[in-house]
């Protein structure tokens, strides 16, 4: 296996004409809060270290995830760090209120809902701006987001809260609506963009090269059917059906004849379109970004991408990468 010391390779990238740049791979921060499991608070943080020393220095999160505790726990390792050295995204859209013996969230996408939770992240992360903010899962808030809720984001930006907007969703054929609609420098997209889906190859991606719109991949897993498609594996949050889980074990053994693990191909596979910027994996433990790291960083033969084409498992038409 030939890998780059375990460091991600390449160097950042712009996100659309923003001047924010990214490195190609990037931490999810909401399994810090205990998504699928516990994680405890040093480990947490250790997490977040790990993928300081392995350059995964675009760190994104939400109020969402864990209702603060992600921003909270990331802000702990942020304290005393140049704000040079990291690229830093959080949401907007969620406010989360008190409520004993916690807190909860509510949709709010007003203009003051929008700065009022903006404010509260940066005070849970502990810095003066985010680089980018994302409107979070508007697709059931789409009145609103045209009404209050892009003007706000895009207001945000001209005061220099924030230097890049989007928004960040797992349906693809809206975030293209909204990039059509809208000055969009991003878009986070989960899940749509895989080797196992295609849906934002024909929807939203072209839209964004049109339009000079960056693209940030998440769900590159397929909610770990990619990273393991063993029985009972998740594909969008449930249960793979078994054409998709006899899928994606036909991925894997082709991955294997070339020697190069599915999840690395699965981390390589949505760079071959140009649009794409960066791509962001969830971890939860220093391990798991090690591993990740390494993963990228592996090296992909061209003919993989083609045996995957040949053995129809990659529809003849996809942008593959070098």
């Amino acid at each position: 296996m030939a890998v780059n010391g375990g460091r991600v390779p390449s160097g950042p990238r712009e996100l659309g004409r923003s001047g924010v740049r990214v490195p190609p791979l990037g931490l999810g921060c909401a399994p810090l809060a205990n998504l699928y499991q516990a994680v405890p608070e040093e480990r947490a943080l250790d997490t977040v270290r790990a993928a300081f020393d392995t350059g995964l220095t675009y760190m994104d999160t939400a109020p969402h995830y864990g209702v603060g505790l992600s921003e909270e726990r990331l802000g702990r390792v942020l304290a005393g760090r140049d704000r040079a050295g990291y690229t830093l995204s959080t949401k907007v859209g969620r406010r989360l209120r008190p409520r004993a013996p916690d807190r909860v969230r509510e949709w709010d996408f007003t203009r003051d809902g929008i700065r009022a939770s903006l404010e509260s992240s940066l005070e849970r992360l502990g810095v003066d701006a985010v680089d980018i903010a994302y409107l979070h899962d508007p697709e059931d808030h789409v009145r609103e987001v045209h009404e209050t809720g892009f003007a706000a984001l895009a207001e945000l930006k001209r005061e220099k809260l924030v230097k890049a907007i989007g928004f960040g969703m797992n349906h693809s054929d809206l975030l293209a609506r909204f990039v059509a609609d809208f000055d969009v420098d991003v878009v986070l997209c989960a899940g749509r963009w895989t080797l196992l889906e295609r849906t934002a190859f024909d929807d939203l991606l072209p839209v964004c090269e049109r339009r000079g719109t960056s693209v940030v991949v998440g769900g590159v897993y397929n909610s770990g059917l990619l990273a393991d498609p063993a029985p009972g594996a998740r594909y969008d949050y449930r249960q793979a059906p078994p054409e998709l889980l006899a899928r994606a074990r036909r991925l894997a053994e082709v991955c294997a004849e070339f020697q190069v693990p599915l999840r690395a191909a699965a981390l390589r596979f949505p760079f071959g379109h140009p649009a794409v910027a960066a791509a962001v994996v969830g971890c939860a433990s220093p391990a798991e970004v090690r591993d990740n790291a390494e993963l990228f960083a592996h090296d992909i033969p061209g003919e993989l991408w083609q045996a995957l084409v040949r053995r129809g498992l990659l529809d003849d038409d996809i942008p593959l990468p070098v």
